[in-house]
Order: structure tokens, then sequence, then C-alpha cells
């Protein structure tokens, strides 16, 4: 009989293997395994989550995670993603809402994040860093770049 080793939990609702899941990294054969150092910035990511678990009462449904340097390159990641450090996730919560009622609904609370970015109406990107920012994006068109705010894509401006 083999024993299955536990992912360490992170959280009430995150475990480690949960905030490094990658089809991705399996497809492509990449260890997506974050080295020590990284395990605080994901702590501190997973408790974040659970506050926006609880405030949209509603499980997230996280495509994207931790990434390391080599996943981040493997699906086109900004260099300087915070994903790479351990402190953002991609996520939607369909049973709350579409991608723009998950942002503002988040933007509204209290919870003290880094950046929410509604990224092309189809998922929200979360971090939280030690030192929050409370930043607000939205991006639906690489060329017309990042927008200020959560922005409904009927109400953009059009150039």
């Amino acid at each position: 009989m083999t024993t299955r080793k536990r992912s360490p939990k992170l959280s009430r609702w995150y475990t480690l293997s949960r905030l490094t899941a990658s089809e991705t990294a399996v497809e492509r054969g990449i260890d997506n395994t974050p080295p020590p150092e990284l395990v605080a910035n994901l702590r501190l990511l997973a408790r974040g989550l659970d506050r926006v678990r609880r405030l949209l009462g509603e499980p997230l449904e996280i495509s994207s995670g931790y990434r390391c340097p080599a996943l981040n390159v493997a699906v086109a990641g900004a260099a300087r993603s915070q994903h790479t450090e351990g402190f953002a996730v991609d996520f939607a919560c369909p049973r709350f809402g579409t991608p723009v009622e998950v942002a503002r609904a988040i933007a509204a609370s209290d919870i003290d994040f880094d950046t929410v970015l509604l990224e092309y109406g189809r998922w929200v990107h979360l971090s939280f860093t030690p030192e929050p920012r409370r930043r607000l994006l939205t991006i639906y068109d690489g060329a017309e770049g990042y927008l200020d705010g959560i922005v409904d894509e009927a109400r953009r401006r059009v150039a």
C-alpha cells in the first residue's frame, strides 16, 4: 500500500498543491514546486483567498496560481508577474456572477488586496502582498492597454 503525501494546508480552503496546480506544467513536464522562501507569500495569498471566498459565498475556480519561471515563460506571463512570487491567482466564480461582478464585489469590500485586474472580461487576476495598494485595473485589448478601475466592456472607451 502506497501512502499519499498530503499537501501542506495554507489556509482554511487552500493547500499548496491547489495554488501550484497547472495543466501546462504537467503537459510540458515542468516542476512547478515553489522554493521554500515563497511559501510565506502563498500563505498570505491563501488567507486573502479565504476572505474572498467568504465574501462571495461560493468556491473560486482557480485557473492559475504560483508559476515557476519556466512555467511563466511557457504561458507567456509578464516578466515581473506576481504569480512568480506567489502573490497572485487568476480565477472565476461563476456561481457568484460574471468576472465583472466578482471584481466589483471585491473592490467594494474591505478586503486588503494588492491588485484586482479584470482580464479580458473572462477572469479576475487577484493579488495579496504585505503592502496592499487596492489597485483596480481592467484590460480587454493588449493594444489598448490597462484601464483604471473595473470597467464593463460595454462601457469602455472606444478609440
